[in-house]
C-alpha cells in the first residue's frame, strides 16, 4: 500500500479487523469440530480431525499476526493470510463430507472470504 488516503487506511484496517475476527471463530469453531472426531475412526474421520485442528493452528497465528501493532513485512501478511485463505477452503471441503460438521464448515468459508478480501484491499 502506498500513501494511503485515510479512507482507504480506515477499510485497510477495518478488513484487517473481520479477517482476524473470521480466523478466531474458524479456529474456535475447527478446534471443536476436531474434539468431537473420533480419533480412532475412519480414515476419513482422522483427515477431518487433522485438518480442523491444522485449521484452527493456522487462523490463531493468521489472527495473531493481523493483531500485532509493529510494522509488518506486507508480504509476510499476504503469505500469511493466502495459507489461510487455502487452508480453510479445503478444510471446510473435508466437512463437507463429514455429517454434523456444517456449521464449521461455514465458518471456514467465512474465513475464506474475509481472507480473500483482506488480500484485495493489499492490492
Amino acid at each position: 500500500m502506498t500513501s494511503p488516503t485515510s479512507q482507504q487506511l480506515y477499510r485497510f484496517l477495518e478488513d484487517r479487523f473481520t479477517c482476524a475476527q473470521a480466523c478466531t471463530e474458524c479456529a474456535r469453531a475447527c478446534a471443536v469440530r476436531a474434539s468431537l472426531v473420533d480419533p480412532d475412526g475412519t480414515e476419513h474421520q482422522e483427515r477431518v480431525r487433522r485438518l480442523g485442528i491444522m485449521c484452527a493452528e493456522v487462523c490463531d497465528a493468521t489472527c495473531r499476526v493481523l493483531c500485532e501493532e509493529n510494522r509488518q513485512d506486507e508480504d509476510g501478511i499476504r503469505v500469511r493470510v493466502e495459507w489461510c485463505r487455502s487452508i480453510c477452503l479445503e478444510c471446510a471441503r473435508a466437512f463437507d463430507e463429514h455429517p454434523g460438521a456444517e456449521s464449521a464448515a461455514v465458518s471456514c468459508r467465512t474465513c475464506a472470504d474475509a481472507c480473500a478480501d483482506f488480500l484485495e484491499m493489499l492490492k
